[in-house]
């Protein structure tokens, strides 16, 4: 057991507050409507956009859905990789009801329900979650585990001051992220319609333009033309999973699946390989310049190109994933992906998309049957140059930007770590230098 500071105390979590003290049970009424708080609508910072919390009735509403949350209750997700999704409710709250992948908590006498709130979002929280979670298809925080958190905690009265630093700090430092996360969202802003508008405008907006007659794109360029992509480049399939080659001499190789392929970039830190004939791999093995789509899932990545430049070879690609390899001397690998990209590429994939429940999928005629404005050669390549700067340019500014959120969220973390165990110990002073005073009835208390 670790030293605690002194005149403090350390108890398991469910000898201090009371945990899922209110449920749903089979009785409640199919028409019984609430707000329906779910692991998506929270992150470390709280509650993403109560906006976003959709109201739903108990018959409609997933079987999950099912504990109550109260005025002064916190709830904290129990399922990995979510642990730090936490969220505190100090104002009245009706009608709320959170999943079961959340656990609500509800602060015991003799424990400020704040200092409650940051006790559990610490890091030395998360870690304990992360330790105890079991499963393999959808780690979880079993309820034991959960229970036996151990909570260290000063006097009520220094509860409350710590509480009350902590919020008027954690306001200024969430304060400075969000304005930070809008400068990001600026800036995709202007990456997009700059996108849009050299792909198609080009370089002079205000030039002449030409009808197409196509519903898609109605003016280009004079001097472009608007043809489907399989009149450019040739649309690929890749290889079917689970046929069998018994008999046949089998070599191993690396293939790239949907999860490899993402938002313009490759992820290549997990890249599966499997074992098939030579004869076989050859009719599905990438080359430098395959600009790769996928096939299926969420509807805004649809069709989104991102270019193969021979990260690994030899490697596949498994059959949800195309692979367009353009005619070189008609069209640019680069100058489609930036054209699957554009908000023009994204209407296109997204209205043609086939959508089922949670995903979506298109396919290889689609895919072929898509209108790409299209510049000469030279041309094209002069307004890949200018996006890969002014893209680049921007991306730069955004990363730059996201470092910033990332040594604040880190500053956040470590002042509650200090402050919930006591490293850095809370006066009247300290709360006078954040701004911040204990509430009239607290500071009477």
């Amino acid at each position: 057991m670790p030293v605690l500071p002194l005149g403090w105390s350390q108890d398991r979590l469910k000898d201090v507050t009371r945990i899922n003290p209110w449920s749903l049970g089979a009785g409640t009424s199919p028409d019984y409507a609430f707000e329906y708080l779910e692991i998506s609508n929270v992150d470390y910072f709280g509650v993403i956009d109560p906006s976003a919390i959709e109201r739903v009735t108990f018959e409609l509403a997933p079987s999950r859905a099912r504990r109550i949350v109260q005025k002064g209750c916190t709830v904290i997700s129990s399922v990995r990789p979510n642990l730090q999704a936490v969220a505190h409710f100090a104002d009245d709250v009706s009608d709320l009801v959170c999943s079961t992948g959340f656990n609500v908590v509800k602060a015991a006498e003799g424990l400020h329900p704040r200092f409650l709130y940051y006790g559990v979002l610490a890091e030395a929280s998360r870690q304990y979650f992360e330790a105890t979670a079991t499963g393999v298809g959808y780690p979880a925080v079993a309820d034991k585990d959960f229970n036996s958190l151990r909570v260290t905690f000063p006097s009520y009265e220094e509860q409350q001051r710590i509480a009350a630093y902590l919020d008027a700090s954690c306001t200024v430092i969430d304060a400075a992220v969000a304005a930070k996360r809008k400068q990001i969202e600026t800036l995709d802003a202007l990456r997009a319609a700059t996108l849009q508008r050299v792909i198609t405008r080009g370089l002079m907006p205000e030039g002449p333009l030409v009808e197409t007659r196509n519903a898609w794109l109605e003016r280009i360029p004079a001097g472009w033309s608007l043809v489907q992509l399989k009149r450019l480049a040739q649309v690929h399939g890749g290889l079917t999973l689970g046929k069998s080659y018994e008999g046949l001499e089998v070599v191993e190789y690396p293939y790239l699946r949907v999860a490899n392929v993402q938002d313009g970039h490759l992820d290549l830190t997990d890249v599966t390989s499997l074992e098939v004939p030579p004869a076989v791999a050859e009719g599905v093995m990438l080359r430098p310049g395959d600009v790769l789509m996928t096939e299926g899932g969420d509807l805004d990545k649809l069709g989104r190109g991102t270019v193969w430049e021979g990260q690994l070879a030899p490697c596949l690609h498994q059959n949800h994933v195309f692979a367009v390899r353009c005619f070189p001397h008609k069209l640019l690998p680069h100058f489609l992906a930036y054209v699957t990209a554009s908000r023009y590429g994204r209407d296109y994939f997204e209205a043609t998309g086939k959508r089922t429940t949670n995903l979506a999928a298109t396919n290889a005629t689609k895919v072929g049957a898509f209108y790409i404005p299209l510049p000469p050669l030279a041309e094209q390549k002069r307004l890949v140059q200018y996006l890969d700067t002014e893209i680049g340019r921007l991306k730069a500014i955004q990363e730059i930007i996201g470092k910033q959120i990332d040594t604040l969220t880190a500053y956040r973390k470590s002042l509650i770590h200090e402050c919930v165990t006591g490293q850095r110990r809370i006066s009247a002073e300290d709360l006078a230098g954040v701004g911040a005073r204990l509430p009239e009835a607290e500071a009477c208390a």
